[in-house]
């Protein structure tokens, strides 16, 4: 009787799988993903994809750990050894953090539940927490920032502010809108508004962060 040899690389796994999910998700949004959808795109039937995932969550989840595995946390190596300002640090982090979102911005309704059981998110908030308080920070404070700056950088990825508004000058009328004369430019402005916006926000939090530091420094030598 002949037996079939089996093929030198399984037909399916998991990467090939959160490959599949986070072109689906990228293209169609997270709604579009299904066992079904997923199943013909790699050329399997549906129920081969639990010998891999439980439910379609944990695929989301593992999509969502790919996008947080692209951020750099190399930038947060030297802080403890004094080699490196922890405000760049954070600076550096940040932007790194919202390039990985912006390529894939549908993800981020679930990165925004949080870490939960996820590697890679699980390593970037333990580096955020780990430079901090190795730069100084007291615990408490350190676990705020991280939690701030991931409220800041996945809410720039939600949507576009300057795409929000209709390239059409007549859209707002003067005298309902005396002041958005030119809002109908931003569109085409869309990423020079945007990016500008984004690293105004980051460094005033990083500026009134540096000020909080600078007072925390003082009350510790008054202590003294």
């Amino acid at each position: 009787m002949w037996r079939m040899a089996r093929p030198r690389k399984p037909l399916l796994n998991r990467d090939l799988i959160v490959e599949a999910a986070g072109a689906l998700v990228d293209a169609e949004g997270l709604e579009a993903v299904s066992t079904r959808r997923l199943a013909a795109a790699l050329g399997v039937s549906g129920p081969s994809l639990y010998n891999h995932f439980r439910t379609k969550d944990e695929i989301l989840e593992a999509v969502a750990d790919a996008v947080s595995a692209r951020v750099d946390l190399s930038v947060f190596e030297d802080v403890a050894g004094g080699g490196r300002d922890w405000r760049e640090a954070l600076r550096a982090w940040a932007h790194s953090y919202r390039d990985a979102l912006a390529d894939h911005p549908n993800i981020v309704p679930v990165l925004a539940r949080g870490p939960g059981r996820r590697p890679a998110g699980l390593r970037l908030a333990d580096a955020v927490f780990g430079a901090m308080t190795a730069a100084g920070w007291p615990p408490a404070q350190a676990t705020r920032i991280g939690a701030l700056m991931r409220y800041f950088i996945l809410g720039s990825a939600v949507g576009s502010f300057a795409r929000g508004f209709v390239d059409d000058e007549t859209a707002y009328d003067p005298a309902d809108y005396p002041h958005l004369g030119r809002a109908h430019l931003l569109a085409e402005r869309q990423r020079e508004v945007d990016e500008g916006a984004f690293e105004t926000g980051l460094t005033a939090l990083l500026d009134g962060l540096a000020l909080q530091f600078e007072a925390l420094a003082v009350a510790a030598r008054q202590e003294d």
